[in-house]
Formats: structure tokens, C-alpha cells, sequence
């Protein structure tokens, strides 16, 4: 488990570099847009493994974790938490159940006329955006709160004083 979770946690923090190096921010925040993939990533995947958590709920929870972490290191590293968080966020989007969505809505259309197969890809189809876009909403709205709770804060980390 501690092995999986080492290794999900590096792809992540790879995937992050990658989103992030896309987006041209200063060298001195990829080291953080990594950290934060990492241990959110981990985080999400312990929530859901050891502590039996639904997908939404623990992306809520470790997105949550990761716009602080992005307001504290984008006070060390001077640069906005957006900067940070949306490229560390990037891994947790759902792209399996994007994709089932997509496959499913291709099959109803395919099985249109058998009523028996088509309400099925139609149930798949609806339980899987459903799923997308509640771990999406769960995504953003975990990141930004911290932007919000502390909005002096998040301000003040580009300024120089």
C-alpha cells in the first residue's frame, strides 16, 4: 500500500511538472507545483484506500490541503497560489469517468433502438458525468477556499512590500 501510494504520488508530481512547465511559471515554483501534486495526490488516494471515502469527498478534502499548501509556499517562493494549485490540481481530474461518459452517450446512440441496452448506457452515461463534474466542482472549490479565507493574504503574495 505505502509502495502504490510512493508511486502514484510521483506520477503525479510528473504530471504536474509537465502542466505546469506548460504554463511558464518561474522555475523556483516547479519544485512546489510538484510537492503539492504529491502529497494531494497521496492524500486523495489514502482517503479513498484506508479510509473507505468516496472520490468526491476526498478530492474535496485534499484539494482543500493543497490551497493552503499553495498560499504558504507562494509566500516562500513568491508567486500566486494560482500559479501552484492549477497545475497540481490537473492530475486529480477524472478522465476515466470522462471517458466512460463518452462511451457510454456513443453506445446509446449505437443501441437508440433496443430500449433494454440503451437505458443502460444512458444510466452509465448519466452516473458518470455526475461523478466528472462533482469531483471537478469538488476541485475548485477546495483550492480556492483558502484564496478566499485568507484573501489579504493571497493578495499580498506578488506584492513587495
Amino acid at each position: 500500500m505505502i509502495t502504490e501510494t510512493i508511486i502514484r504520488a510521483v506520477c503525479a508530481a510528473f504530471a504536474a511538472l509537465g502542466f505546469g512547465a506548460v504554463s511558464n511559471p518561474s522555475r523556483r515554483s516547479l519544485p512546489c507545483i510538484m510537492i503539492l501534486a504529491a502529497i494531494g495526490y497521496a492524500g486523495r488516494y489514502l482517503l479513498m484506500r484506508l479510509a473507505g471515502w468516496d472520490i468526491a469527498t476526498a478530492t474535496l478534502a485534499a484539494s482543500l490541503l493543497m490551497g493552503f499548501g499553495s498560499l504558504w509556499m507562494g509566500g516562500m517562493v513568491k508567486c500566486p497560489m494560482t500559479t501552484l494549485y492549477i497545475p497540481a490540481l490537473l492530475p486529480f481530474v477524472p478522465g476515466m469517468y470522462a471517458y466512460k461518459a463518452v462511451f457510454s452517450i456513443i453506445l446509446f446512440m449505437q443501441n437508440v433502438n433496443q430500449q433494454g441496452n440503451a437505458f443502460v448506457y444512458l444510466n452509465e452515461f448519466f452516473l458518470n458525468v455526475i461523478i466528472t463534474v462533482t469531483v471537478i466542482l469538488c476541485m475548485t472549490v477546495g483550492a480556492s477556499m483558502p484564496m478566499f479565507i485568507f484573501s489579504r493574504r493571497a493578495k499580498s503574495l506578488t506584492r513587495y512590500h
